[in-house]
């Protein structure tokens, strides 16, 4: 409510700074003409009315920017990371982004500890309904206390953002700067420890999501299956290549027999 008293008061203060000589003539020259007086009412109101809509559209902008922005990314978990609480330990976490708009949307990661975090992978661009199973790492620092926060929220967070972008533009994290008025915080996630040691629901899923990620990840390092038949030299297909020379000493057998 305050942006939009602010741009009120703007657009309140413009329209008197633009009213008031109008006034000032016409209470100043009680001897102008009819025609004047018309004249200068004609064009108060043309002014009132211009200044009606660009203060209409500033309010309605105001709008705009105070309604929730329509999220892209679809998160699992929705709103926590959750590690296994190992003090000392690199632990793992897992997130699956999908993107559930029409459009390519490029996402991005940021936290409140760099120091201690890292993503995998920090950001990338996503095609309509395509999802991936990004992997968080964090290092678990011993308590001071010595008492275990598990199932507690640390003060750690995760921010991911969302881009709309064009089909075949390439990610680069400068894009969210390039672009920040288009950019839409899809969510802010919370670390959660869990212990290890205590089997539940949630760690199971983890640990699911965590596979997903890794063989995700060793089938991108694995070299493209070729379909086709390999292609060598000057363009002989390998299968027509031992078939020739299959003939070729068929040939030369032929031939020497014959010599003989």
């Amino acid at each position: 409510m305050a942006i939009a008293d602010h741009h009120k008061s703007h657009n309140s203060d413009g329209k008197l700074w633009k009213l008031c000589p109008l006034w000032q003539s016409g209470t100043s020259s009680s001897s102008s003409s009819t025609q004047n007086l018309h004249s200068q009412n004609h064009s108060h109101q043309n002014g009132v009315g211009s200044n009606s809509s660009r203060a209409s559209t500033s309010v309605s902008s105001v709008a705009r920017s105070l309604l929730p922005a329509r999220r892209r990314l679809r998160l699992d978990p929705a709103n926590s990371l959750y590690f296994p609480y190992e003090p000392g330990k690199q632990v793992k976490s897992a997130v699956k982004i999908k993107n559930t708009s029409k459009s390519y949307v490029a996402f991005k990661f940021q936290t409140t500890a760099p120091k201690s975090c890292y993503m995998r992978p920090p950001g990338g661009i996503l095609e309509p309904g395509e999802s991936v199973i990004a992997t968080v790492f964090k290092f678990v620092e011993h308590p001071e206390n010595n008492e275990k926060p598990v199932d507690q929220k640390s003060k750690v967070k995760f921010k991911i953002m969302s881009l709309k972008v064009k089909e075949g533009v390439d990610y680069v994290p400068e894009l969210f700067e390039e672009q920040k008025d288009q950019v839409t915080i899809e969510r802010i996630l919370r670390v959660v420890f869990l212990d290890p040691e205590r089997p539940s629901p949630v760690l199971e899923k983890l640990k699911r999501q965590l596979a997903e990620a890794e063989a995700a990840l060793e089938s991108r390092k694995k070299p493209p299956v070729e379909t086709g038949p390999k292609v060598v030299g000057e363009g002989l297909v390998i299968d027509e290549w031992k078939e020739r020379r299959e003939k070729y000493l068929a040939r030369q057998q032929v031939e020497a027999v014959d010599s003989v």
